[in-house]
């Protein structure tokens, strides 16, 4: 019964804030549509490539001992805090790449002891998950509750420290790409104001569909657990 009773506050919660936050699948639609738009690709098309501007926006931010890697397999762009590497996924055909550079460029300067921290804690969050699981599908798991309780406690820490990250780097990134752009002068005031614009717009969504994203994720495997405990 008490599984069944979290259940329903994790869903309710999920519920709350996605009416709170004003998370609409529209708006999901609009981002989408918006980082493909080919006339906003044509005038970003005119700055230099990927590499370029990554290396010239960490010149900016005073950290040019980053290694910028590109790779076109990747499905997102990443900076490897272990490495101190940025990999630059395949995002040429997106308005939203100096963005999204500018991004992963003010990941490098974060706290370092934070950024290890966190990588250390999201994979000892997945093992635990996986573990978990395991262990209820096998009946090795007699604290049901207080394993799940433990779980909780991590996810908890784990949103914190990682919504701090990326919310920090979300905030700042439209205001360095605006600041390389304008650095640069290769675009005219009305390309300009248009890619600027629409950086607002992505932004506005996209915080707020970022942060629910990485607390439904908790949630989503807090349900999965508790439905495996159930069963088995």
């Amino acid at each position: 019964m008490e599984y069944i009773l979290i259940i329903c506050i994790s869903l309710i919660t999920l519920a709350v804030l996605k009416f709170v936050w004003g998370i609409r699948i529209k708006d999901i639609k609009l981002l989408k549509e918006l980082g493909f738009d080919k006339k906003l690709n044509e005038i970003t098309n005119k700055l230099p490539e990927n590499r370029e501007i990554c290396n010239d926006i960490l010149k900016i931010l005073g950290n040019e001992n980053v290694n910028v890697k590109e790779n076109e397999g990747n499905q997102a762009s990443l900076y490897i805090a272990i490495s101190n590497s940025i990999i630059i996924a395949n995002i040429k055909n997106t308005f939203t790449r100096v963005q999204t550079i500018a991004h992963e460029c003010l990941h490098s300067i974060q706290n370092r002891r934070t950024l290890i921290f966190n990588f250390i804690l999201s994979n000892l969050y997945i093992i635990y998950f996986i573990s978990i699981i395991i262990l209820t599908i096998f009946k090795l798991n007699p604290c049901k509750i207080y394993i799940g309780f433990g779980f909780i406690i991590l996810g908890f820490i784990q949103y914190t420290i990682r919504s701090y990250l990326e919310m920090d780097a979300m905030i700042k990134a439209p205001v360095l790409a605006e600041k390389y752009i304008q650095q640069k002068n290769t675009l005219t005031n009305e390309e300009q104001k248009a890619i600027f614009d629409n950086y607002k717009i992505i932004n506005t969504i996209g915080i707020k569909l970022s942060n629910y994203s990485l607390i439904a994720n908790q949630f989503i495997k807090l349900i999965i657990y508790l439905i495996a405990c159930m069963i088995f």
